[in-house]
């Protein structure tokens, strides 16, 4: 008898860090199964994919962070690159935004050039790599989005490009597809801001400025009107304002600053749906 219990101790030991193994291989698996990528609510608990949270401990909708929604806390070891976006995009779009409303006079708008390769362009596109990394998907597709655009208005405005120099000749035609690229942008943001409507009063009010903005400057390059496009400047610079603010509430804190904003949501219009809802089922 003694001799047989030792046997089956040191089996025992043997099998159970491979069964261990099989149960952690088995979690590591399910991590990808069919809930990958699912949002769902159980009670207090916000299922992300297979991975629980009460709903006490996700962060809130805040334009500083470029979140729309619930989501994840952020891990503490890293920055948050939310404000560097927003601040690339307010500057790039504040300076050009000016030359539109025709400032001073001025009108050649090359100056922004060297802001869109790199603070609109390549700032916002690194701020966009790392949203993706921390798993913000919105703040991800927004900054790569936007830091697209502004190097892609800068390849307009660079002779290497031949953009310009292939409408020799076509100014009309020149001024018309312009129109078109910034139309396009606008209904790119009207997309964005629609998932915004969850938010915060500051985060929807960029969007929203935005796609005015994109709206004018499309309609008064192809119409030729001035004052079309000059509107479409003064809600740039609105827009450039609302992206600084945001961006100032996601670097603010109690420790670096005596004013420090607090995030206005906006009315969560799906709740009084459903108080409608059951105040209805009650009564009937």
């Amino acid at each position: 008898m003694s001799t047989e219990q030792p046997a089956n101790t040191a089996a025992q030991d043997e099998i159970t860090p491979y069964a261990e193994g099989q149960q952690q291989q088995a979690v590591h698996d399910d991590s990808y199964g069919p809930r990958w990528g699912e949002v769902r609510s159980e009670g207090d608990y916000v299922y992300f994919g297979n991975e629980k949270y009460l709903r006490s401990e996700l962060a809130s909708a805040f334009g500083g962070m470029m979140n729309p929604g619930l989501a994840p806390p952020q891990k503490p070891e890293y920055a948050n690159p939310a404000p560097l976006g927003l601040s690339g995009f307010a500057l790039t779009t504040f300076v050009l935004c000016l030359i539109n409303c025709g400032a001073r006079g001025v009108h050649i708008p090359n100056i922004v050039v060297g802001l869109g390769y790199f603070y609109g362009g390549a700032a916002q596109l690194i701020a966009g790599f790392f949203e993706l990394f921390l798993g913000n998907t919105f703040g991800g597709v927004a900054f790569c989005s936007y830091g697209g655009f502004w190097m892609s208005w800068a390849a307009i405005e660079t002779p290497a490009f031949g953009i310009t120099a292939a409408y020799d000749g076509h100014a009309q035609e020149l001024d018309f597809v312009v129109g078109l690229f910034m139309l396009a942008w606008a209904i790119f943001t009207f997309f964005m801001m629609i998932m915004t409507l969850k938010s915060t009063l500051a985060f929807w009010l960029l969007f929203f400025l935005l796609t005015i903005t994109f709206l004018l400057l499309g309609i008064g390059s192809i119409s030729q009107k001035v004052g079309v496009t000059k509107a479409g400047g003064v809600f740039g610079i609105l827009t450039a304002f609302a992206a600084w603010y945001n961006a100032y509430a996601g670097l603010a804190n109690p420790q670096n600053s005596y004013l420090v904003i607090k995030a206005l949501p906006l009315p969560d219009l799906e709740d009084r749906w459903r108080g409608r809802k059951e105040k209805k089922a009650e009564q009937a």
